[in-house]
């Protein structure tokens, strides 16, 4: 009988994660809010007309089990409820040593006591094709001082995000950095709305001057979560902690900005202590092509996704999650690969998520 691989490599070697088997993680979760979510029919991450609040909701979710700032569960118009889901039923059966979240600029704050919220004075960034008007190179320093200061007492750092209309603004980034990567970012609906993507990005590019160098470039084009988490990737690149990126297409524009900064700042990235670990859901994507955009960096990087799907479940909203919906956010691929090298079976993890949708 055939046993089935927990964790695929998608590029790498497996050492990387097979070392951390049995280790102790501080779940980083980051949180943004970008007006671009505002442009009709660019994104379902989320309820419709309550979608600037699903970082919020996500991240109250993840700590506390419950959400505080509305009445329900953040889910898209289809049904498919938040990936948020999967990271607390992870939590919850293998606990991080660490829930912290950074606000990064967020619409509102959650209501969450005890646990840290790092505040960076950050606002919400304006929609793209309007031009973003983020200061890049003051959020990108912070994310670097942050990486270089923070104090964590576990042995590695698993860093997610919540950006809804996030990949949109992932796209324009590296398109505006020069890579060659039409179609290779994923969505989070099934059938990727291109037209109003292709539309909205257009419009972003046509807002940067030739005369403007990279940070400036990308202050008009991209998000708060992107810079200040390339900064945040570098900075703890001087440091000898683990780092995983936990999440999509996303983390994959968060190295390739930070492999441009390096290029741009004359500099080199040691990568030996990073790695990106997805969803199964996005690496078998055909809409797009994680493992492409990874193998545009010029450092070398460990890359996984969890093997993990609901095939086993009767729910009808979680059935979505095979069909292509939503796929990936709120680190649930990097919560996944934890939980699968820790000993959680899929099993068990599927059943805790059914639990919380009744």
């Amino acid at each position: 009988m055939e046993t089935k691989t927990h964790i695929n490599t998608i590029l790498g070697s497996k050492d990387y994660l097979e070392f951390l088997r049995g280790k102790s993680a501080t779940f980083l979760l980051s949180l943004s809010t970008t007006k671009t979510l505002e442009i009709p029919g660019i994104t379902q991450a989320g309820i419709p007309g309550l979608i600037h609040l699903t970082p919020t909701l996500d991240s109250e979710f993840l700590c506390s089990g419950e959400v505080r700032c509305l009445e329900n569960l953040a889910e898209t118009p289809k049904g498919v409820p938040t990936p948020a889901l999967i990271t607390r039923a992870v939590h919850l059966l293998k606990p991080f040593r660490n829930l912290e979240i950074m606000d990064l600029g967020m619409s509102q704050k959650p209501n969450l006591e005890y646990f840290k919220v790092h505040d960076f004075q950050i606002n919400p960034s304006q929609a793209i094709n309007r031009g973003a008007g983020i200061d890049a190179m003051k959020i990108f320093q912070q994310g670097v001082e942050f990486g270089k200061s923070y104090e964590c007492d576990s042995d590695y750092i698993i860093l997610a995000e919540s950006v809804p209309a996030g990949t949109t603004t992932a796209y324009a980034t590296a398109l505006a950095l020069g890579y060659d990567c039409a179609g290779k970012f994923s969505s989070s609906f099934k059938n990727s709305p291109d037209d109003v993507k292709e539309q909205t990005v257009k419009d972003a590019l046509n807002n940067i001057k030739t005369k403007d160098d990279l940070f400036e470039r990308i202050g008009e084009v991209s998000d708060n979560m992107l810079i200040f988490n390339a900064g945040f990737v570098l900075g703890n690149s001087s440091t000898s902690k683990k780092l995983i990126l936990a999440g999509g297409t996303q983390m994959a524009a968060v190295l390739l900005l930070a492999n441009s900064i390096v290029n741009y700042m004359g500099g080199k990235l040691d990568s030996s202590n990073i790695a990106l670990c997805t969803t199964k859901w996005v690496h078998e994507d055909t809409d797009s092509d994680i493992k492409s955009l990874l193998e545009m960096l010029d450092f070398s990087i460990n890359a996984y996704s969890a093997n993990f799907d609901f095939t086993k479940s009767n729910h009808p909203a979680l059935k979505l999650y095979d069909e292509g919906e939503a796929k990936e956010g709120v680190g649930a691929g990097g919560a996944l690969c934890y939980g699968l090298i820790n000993g959680l079976n899929e099993e068990d993890i599927i059943k805790q998520v059914e639990a919380f949708l009744g």
